[in-house]
């Protein structure tokens, strides 16, 4: 009998969490009562209940770690790597000194930002050896170089042909450019021609600049000595196959107001020079090129004593090197 009572006493112990547990469940299930005498609670003060249930060092846990995200260099992957930014970019560190105050003047030198600032150019665009189809060779030569700033330059220009026979129709130029528009100069100064037959000299004036769709443009007028007159168009234009590889067309015309045989220099439209060059930019300041070059002059003075001879038709294949400094 006391064996019994003992197994009973021991089922009801285990029995008794069970029926409380359900008991528990059943209350947080069970719809709202609408018995009038329940206790009830309002929309607030049940928020209000849930806050407070929540442990206090939860209740910000989300945004801490998100802000973590955010830091730029800190390590959320455990790796020993630290995150950066989606640009990579890491702000320097302030200055650890105010810098001291600076006039303009000073201020143009430490930044450099002096628009006015005197600076220089030189370009070899062409230094090249050529054979003609009639098995000529020479070496030819066209470079310029300017020194000023943005609109004022003294520009300093030549061009000519050296062969076996010595210098042939060469000149140096010494002109004042003065920017009037965007990408063009008025250009003014002197010219002097040498080479074959006696010099000339001339006084010039003229534009050059970059004509719609980037055409290199240069129109310039002579006047020299004995009412001698002349007018030089030329034009040239880069076709880019890549970064690298660019194809160069350039026409040369050039028109005097009267005979000259002694240079070989016809009245009107004296001659017409047009060029292919296909050039490799190593770099930018250095490229080898190779082309073919066409000339042809008007008007035929061969017959005359001391005048050289001169072909009216010449084909000539180009090598050579472009230097930019």
């Amino acid at each position: 009998m006391r064996t019994m009572l003992s197994l009973g006493i021991a089922a009801c112990l285990g029995v008794l969490p069970m029926v409380a547990a359900a008991q528990s469940m059943d209350m947080h299930d069970m719809p709202a009562s609408h018995d009038s005498h329940a206790p009830t609670l309002d929309n607030t003060q049940a928020a209000a209940s849930k806050d407070d249930a929540q442990p206090a060092s939860m209740e910000h846990a989300g945004h801490d770690i998100a802000g973590m995200h955010d830091m730029p260099g800190h390590d959320m992957s455990g790796t020993g790597q630290k995150a950066l930014p989606p640009n990579d970019h890491v702000p320097p560190p302030p200055p650890q000194s105010v810098p001291h105050g600076m006039t303009p003047a000073q201020m143009n030198a430490v930044m450099q930002m002096d628009d006015n600032a005197p600076v220089g150019m030189f370009l070899l665009d062409r230094f090249e050896r050529s054979r003609s189809t009639s098995g000529d060779y020479a070496t030819s030569w066209e470079a310029e170089g300017w020194y000023g700033n943005a609109i004022n330059r003294l520009w300093l220009k030549t061009e000519g042909e050296h062969d076996r026979s010595g210098t042939q129709d060469a000149r140096v130029e010494a002109l004042w450019g003065h920017a009037f528009a965007s990408f063009w100069d008025w250009q003014l100064g002197v010219r002097h021609d040498f080479g074959r037959g006696p010099d000339r000299q001339w006084l010039a004036a003229g534009v050059e600049g970059l004509a719609p769709y980037w055409f290199e443009t240069q129109a310039t007028f002579y006047v020299g000595e004995e009412g001698r007159t002349a007018l030089r168009l030329e034009t040239s234009y880069d076709m880019r196959f890549t970064q690298r590889l660019i194809l160069t067309p350039q026409v040369e015309l050039n028109f005097y107001g009267k005979d000259d045989p002694q240079r070989g220099i016809s009245s009107g439209l004296s001659n017409v020079e047009a060029g292919l060059r296909l050039r490799y930019e190593i770099s930018r300041k250095f490229a080898p090129y190779v082309g073919v070059n066409w000339t042809r002059r008007f008007g035929s003075f061969n017959n005359e004593p001391g005048v050289p001879e001169a072909h009216a038709r010449e084909t000539t294949w180009v090598a050579g090197v472009r230097i930019w400094l």
